[in-house]
């Protein structure tokens, strides 16, 4: 088998790991709603059951022989995970208070506050270009939300499920950046610490007393934490040691794509036309402020992570070292998969 067929066997089924994995993901809101429980059992006990399959995971491979963790690499992923485990919880009541399409597609506005915080924090640079198309996106955000002057001067439910999945984005751009500053350290052992960070966390907002009688609907409770965080974390993180970033910011719009069928299947929602009108706003201002200026070369602050996994897997599958130096240091890996060591917990793509 020559090098560039073992690429592209290599991508094609990073291709379809990724959209295995986002698929997983646009089911969320249904097994969310299914479950039947609160906003904060229901992520309580995803960490719960997601620490079991993800340490499990990581026992299995031997990941936890020279896990790379520092103090400072520990705080910063359990700091990640503070905003991860939130970010569940106001994702979860947008679904109660709006519906499954319209909040996933305002949460999907997450890689336009990661551009956004790394200028306001971290100095990163912010063209007019990337203003430009962040504008765009948040004028197609108004388009999708529905929202009218009247739900300005009546409150009311539907507008705060808008702004809770608005604040849910802004965590996860929080996480996001936290984790970028992680090297050396596998992503499922990142995302380990950020759920298990929930457990003690959530815990006194845990109602256990509301679990009793759940029956058969803490299957969809324990699908949540084996599925949608151990199975899909780990589908995600195979996926992307295989892909170039432009297919990665592509992929990810399966995610919104599959929840918007659901929630017409499962429950008879959908947006309407002048919403629908919105989406590819903000579609397109993501591709254009994710992927990288040249593929290959030079990237977003947004993609950054996904194009130094890309880079990490041309070396091991090539031999060869890419004109542009890798994003980050990566330790050998103990799988025989290429799998970078240090690709963010809070994937580019977004998830929930």
């Amino acid at each position: 088998m020559t090098s560039a067929t073992a690429v592209a066997n290599a991508e094609n089924k990073g291709a379809a790991q990724l959209t295995a994995a986002m698929m997983l993901s646009g089911t969320l809101g249904v097994f969310v709603v299914e479950s039947g429980a609160s906003p904060f059992n229901v992520v309580f006990f995803r960490v719960l059951f997601g620490a079991l399959a993800l340490g499990g995971y990581a026992l299995a491979r031997g990941y936890f022989r020279g896990h790379g963790f520092t103090p400072r690499t520990l705080g910063l992923a359990a700091l990640g995970g503070v905003f991860i485990v939130f970010n569940w919880v106001l994702l979860f009541q947008s679904y109660e208070n709006t519906s499954i399409s319209v909040a996933t597609v305002v949460y999907h506005t997450q890689p336009f506050y990661v551009v956004l915080l790394g200028a306001l924090l971290f100095r990163e640079r912010l063209t007019a270009a990337k203003a430009g198309w962040i504008a765009l996106a948040f004028a197609g955000l108004v388009l999708v939300s529905g929202v009218t002057p009247a739900d300005f001067a009546n409150g009311g439910t539907y507008l705060t499920g808008v702004g809770q999945a608005l604040l849910a984005a802004l965590l996860y751009g929080l996480s996001t950046l936290v984790t970028k500053r992680i090297t050396g350290v596998r992503p499922h052992l990142i995302a380990l610490v950020q759920v298990l960070v929930g457990i003690p966390l959530l815990l006194p907002f845990a109602d256990f007393g509301a679990m009793r009688g759940t029956g058969a609907d803490w299957g969809w409770l324990v699908g949540l934490g084996v599925v949608h965080t151990g199975l899909m974390y780990v589908l995600m993180y195979a996926a992307y040691a295989k892909l170039p970033t432009a297919k990665i910011a592509v992929l990810a719009f399966t995610y919104p794509a599959v929840a918007m069928v659901m929630d017409w299947a499962v429950y008879g929602h959908h947006i309407g036309l002048v919403q629908a009108l919105g989406v590819p706003l903000i579609v397109t201002a993501s591709l254009k402020v994710t992927l990288p200026r040249a593929a290959g070369t030079t990237a977003t602050d947004g993609a950054a992570g996904a194009v130094g996994i890309s880079r990490f897997a041309r070396i091991t599958r090539t031999g060869r070292t890419p004109r542009t130096p890798v994003a980050v240091p990566v330790p050998r890996t103990a799988a025989h998969e290429p799998e970078a060591a240090s690709r963010p917990a809070t994937p580019v793509a977004s998830e929930a």
